[in-house]
């Protein structure tokens, strides 16, 4: 899975900002806390959820089973609007 070409980021300080380029249905964009920011980072490129649990736990003291819960929520809420292809 990977973020859509329709969606692009920005860092803004510690905030991780996902914007529609109007070539989607979502129209907006979405101000993440640190964790969102950082699955939203892992998304720019090919990736697993796997990939992004194992990336987390390396980065947090974090169990599995916290670490798949969020990114099952966010990506989720990712596919929600369109951000995500795959």
């Amino acid at each position: 899975m990977k973020l859509n070409s329709g969606f692009i980021t920005h860092n803004d300080g510690e905030d991780k900002i996902l914007v529609s380029t109007g070539a989607t249905e979502f129209s907006g964009l979405v101000r993440s806390n640190v964790t969102a920011g950082f699955i939203i980072a892992c998304l720019e490129n090919e990736t697993t959820e796997d990939e992004i649990v194992a990336k987390m736990q390396k980065k947090w003291d974090v169990s599995d089973e916290l670490a798949r819960r969020d990114v099952r929520k966010i990506v989720g809420q990712l596919k929600g609007i369109g951000a995500i292809d795959g």
